[in-house]
């Protein structure tokens, strides 16, 4: 490194988490520099050591980006046994780009860049994510309308997003945003039940014929141009 840099970005870059997360990690005392434990804020140079849980942190290790169809019933909470990660039983250390809840099933990045997770997290960026909706009755126009509006829920209302039917029960929805478990809240709403839901675009990111528990890694020039997508310098 020419320069000095914040500890959480070097945290995120080493492919350890986000900054966010590595913010926690600082405040828990499980990160050190050197032999001084880190605080939040504090830099780092490229003769500096740093430790996570006594062990060494470097910047050596390749990016990853996985294009993952999770299945049905796999969690996306590290923090839970048998979860996503244990799942996939990838070799190198790697976390969730976001999440999707253990009944959803479609496209869910992970990767070992803080970076990426952070930008394609962040709630301002107004990324686009795709998903196919079946739910228990036939839909109506009011239905359609009511939720291309926004909704009501989780103390916000939701941004106007973008819906297209396909057949009776079933249409595709674009968001722009996040929140927890927000498409089958926002058909409670309306007193629709889910049945299924699946993500199947990220941005530009297509699931395409992905199979359930399938999933490949983005090639060097495919993250470097998600990483320009994103406005993160390479």
């Amino acid at each position: 490194m020419e320069n000095e840099i914040r500890i959480n970005k070097y945290l995120s870059e080493a492919g350890i988490c986000s900054r966010r997360e590595a913010d926690r990690l600082i405040e828990a005392g499980k990160i050190m520099i050197n032999d001084i434990v880190a605080e939040c804020g504090m830099k780092v140079s490229e003769n500096d050591v740093v430790y996570f849980n006594g062990k060494r942190v470097d910047l050596s290790e390749e990016p990853v980006v996985l294009i993952y169809n999770k299945p049905k019933g796999v969690v996306c909470s590290t923090k839970e046994r048998d979860n996503i990660i244990d799942y996939i039983g990838y070799p190198k250390r790697i976390y969730p780009v976001g999440r999707l809840d253990k009944d959803s099933t479609g496209l869910i990045l992970l990767t070992n860049q803080g970076d990426i997770s952070d930008a394609m997290s962040r709630a301002s960026n107004y990324h686009e994510k795709e998903y196919l909706v079946k739910v228990n009755r036939p839909v109506t126009k009011e239905f359609i309308e009511g939720m291309k509006r926004g909704v009501p829920i989780l103390d916000t209302v939701t941004r106007p997003c973008k819906i297209k039917t396909y057949g009776e029960k079933e249409f595709s929805v674009i968001l722009t945003q996040g929140l927890n478990r927000q498409i089958r809240r926002m058909c409670e709403y309306f007193d629709y039940r889910v049945c299924s839901l699946e993500r199947i675009r990220i941005m530009n990111i297509k699931l395409g014929n992905l199979k359930p528990g399938e999933y490949i890694e983005m090639s060097d020039t495919e993250i470097n141009k998600l990483k320009q997508n994103l406005g993160i310098a390479n």
